[in-house]
């Protein structure tokens, strides 16, 4: 006797969850080293499941054995993934936000940035795009960024132009590293940002593989100089944008730091 196969709203829920789940992964591990071991374990996966079919039992069982541990073996390979994947989750998904955890641990700081200093931002990077100053800034989001400000100086100071400008001299002690925003001050320089392990432009120097590094680790907005152009590029969510101009600039940072703004206020 005959019998049919019942989908329910939750089967296909389930499947569109999952279909979801591996999407999002495939966006951060595409173009890294990640990306190949997954396609080669899948591949040995495949193999093991054709090893079985043929009851081939002393490869089967060798494969096996290897397969049982598959588990922990991923969680070792492929622990910055995971922490990226996490971060991800809980950075572009509001789950701070959803849960109030802010308000019930009483850590909820509004940002009260005005246009003056976004004008100050983009000024000095206007300027130091002229004279070819190179300068990594981020502005922190609802991440703390804790282990970046104090790989650097502390300097809780209000944003300025002069003040940016001066950090990135060439002759600064500070002007290799990365300043660090929140708010209205500048709250560190000379911080140290991870690498992304994506592969970008050879045209790329370390300050834009650090722009996306950071922002591929949290929900932070990077400003980068290039000393060799003069350009002025903008990282978010491990996405970066070239060669963009003072109009521009000016509009994504009105954008980004006005929703935080009312966002911290509500």
């Amino acid at each position: 006797m005959l019998t049919f196969i019942t989908i329910r709203f939750l089967d296909i829920l389930d499947i569109l969850l999952v279909a979801f789940l591996l999407f999002q992964l495939y966006r951060l591990i595409k173009g890294t080293v990640a990306f190949n071991i997954v396609i080669g374990l899948f591949s040995l996966y495949l193999f093991w499941l054709v090893v079985r079919a043929l009851n081939m039992e002393l490869l089967g069982s060798i494969m096996g054995q290897f397969i049982g541990v598959g588990v922990l073996a991923l969680i070792v390979v492929f622990h910055p993934e995971i922490r990226k994947f996490l971060v991800f989750i809980g950075t572009n998904y509001n789950v701070n936000k959803v849960l109030s955890l802010d308000k019930l641990f009483g850590t909820n700081k509004v940002k009260t940035i005005n246009q003056q200093q976004i004008d100050s931002l983009v000024d000095s990077c206007v300027a130091m795009g002229k004279t070819k100053t190179g300068a990594l800034i981020v502005i922190a989001g609802e991440s703390d960024l804790n282990e970046q400000i104090s790989s650097g100086e502390k300097i809780n100071a209000r944003i300025s132009s002069a003040l940016i400008r001066t950090i990135f001299f060439k002759n600064s002690p500070l002007h290799d590293g990365a300043i660090i925003v929140k708010g209205n001050k500048i709250i560190a320089a000379g911080c140290i940002l991870p690498l992304t392990k994506k592969a970008l432009d050879q045209a790329l120097g370390l300050r834009h593989r650090a722009a996306v590094g950071m922002t591929e680790n949290s929900d932070s907005l990077c400003i980068v100089v290039s000393e060799e152009r003069g350009s002025i590029s903008v990282s978010q969510h491990g996405e970066i944008k070239r060669r963009i101009s003072k109009e521009t600039l000016t509009e994504i940072l009105e954008k980004n730091l006005y929703e935080e703004n009312e966002a911290g206020e509500k």
